[in-house]
């Protein structure tokens, strides 16, 4: 069985809640059952903060020994050093995925300081992205 941690940044809790038009009316929680029960081989860790020193200590604790993690950092995305700095220095491949087309936003989210380190990065599927993301790290060898 692989071992799989999400991990998502701030905001991402209100998913259901904040702009539905944007990110859709279904909460993580509930999208999480649905990845599981599609992905039965997989144990999913989910884990969710709006403190960027906190995703930073996540990534740290499961980088070395997990067989993926799925990142949405949200708005650190283009902000975090930090972040970016942890992804590449973990050994885990790390999947960068976002809910919205980034590149159809305000140009400041075109810049992301974790994609340079990522393994890949999934774009504008809506929740479908972290299903694509698993799918990546299932063929993964």
């Amino acid at each position: 069985m692989k071992t799989i941690a999400i991990i998502n940044g701030p905001n991402l809790n209100l998913l259901g809640k904040r702009e539905p038009e944007v990110y859709g009316n279904q909460s993580f929680e509930t999208y999480l059952e649905t990845l599981r029960n599609k992905f039965k081989s997989i144990e999913f860790i989910y884990y969710q903060s709006n403190i960027e020193g906190e995703i930073i200590n996540k990534l740290h604790e499961v980088g070395f020994s997990y067989d993926g993690v799925i990142l949405n950092a949200g708005a650190y995305t283009h902000t975090s050093v930090g972040i970016g700095d942890a992804v590449k220095a973990i050994s885990t491949p790390v999947i960068e995925v976002h809910i919205s087309n980034t590149f159809s936003r305000e140009s400041f989210r075109h810049q992301s300081y974790i994609s340079p380190n990522a393994k890949g990065v999934i774009i504008g599927f809506g929740l479908q992205s972290y299903d694509l993301a698993v799918q990546s790290l299932i063929q993964a060898k």
